[in-house]
């Protein structure tokens, strides 16, 4: 699959013209599927999740003006028969993989079968990911945790770590999870915003060191595509390489 990995969704001008030439057709002709799966640990998921779904969320997506969208619970597909969902996935044109918690989302995609049917996938589909759904995308991920995930599944190892910020030093755990594969790099996003002190630029080189290989820190108007398994940045904002 190509990937475009992003840390709000498609925020500007670039990163929407990104998503178009991977596609390589108008959004106007195009399906995709949506995947809140990953926000439902957090409080009030249910409806974060309806409002990604319904395009009340920020950052664009679901609102782009797709020829078909559809909505893809992970959680619910090892009950129902693979011929029910399976076909949908390998229709979609784009698989949309909303924020929230990506070891949460990372589990369910393995239990689904959903990280198995991924490689099968046609090679002209787009993995979309936001935030965790970005982080998620990778073999292993590191992810900054305030408390011990919700999630069921056990993450790979856990430390603690202090991140400095201008307010004081803030407690985190650095949660390492196993991902999708589908990509060879590390994503951190959020990079310096004021709501995510532990991405400020010093605290993202300190939270890099703990991810295998390269990582890319991405703003909110920052993207990284991959084809064919080569990666770049299309960015209005700032994004940093680390491990290069």
């Amino acid at each position: 699959m190509k990937a475009l990995l992003t840390s709000s969704g498609t925020l500007n001008r670039t990163i929407a013209d990104a998503l178009i030439g991977l596609l390589g057709k108008p959004i106007a002709e195009s399906n995709a599927l949506i995947i809140p799966t990953a926000i439902y640990p957090f409080p009030g998921g249910p409806g974060l999740a309806h409002r990604a779904i319904s395009d009340q969320a920020p950052s664009r997506l679901s609102g782009l003006g797709w020829k078909s969208l559809g909505l893809l619970e992970l959680s619910v597909l090892p009950s129902i028969e693979e011929d029910a969902w399976v076909p949908a996935v390998r229709a979609a044109d784009a698989l949309l993989f909303w924020g929230g918690d990506p070891l949460f989302l990372a589990g369910w995609m393995r239990r689904s079968g959903l990280t198995d049917l991924l490689p099968t996938l046609s090679s002209e589909a787009v993995y979309v990911g936001v935030s965790a759904g970005a982080i998620a995308a990778a073999a292993t991920f590191v992810e900054t945790y305030t408390e011990p995930p919700r999630g069921a599944d056990s993450p790979l190892k856990s430390e603690a770590t202090v991140f400095t910020t201008p307010q004081g030093d803030v407690d985190r755990l650095l949660v390492t999870g196993e991902g999708a594969g589908l990509v060879d790099f590390g994503v951190i996003p959020h990079l310096e915003h004021p709501d995510h002190p532990d991405a400020s630029l010093p605290n993202a080189e300190k939270w890099a060191s703990h991810i295998p290989g390269r990582v890319y820190a991405i703003d909110d108007d920052s993207a990284v595509v991959v084809v064919d398994g080569v990666a770049r940045v299309v960015s209005e904002g700032q994004w940093r390489l680390f491990g290069a």
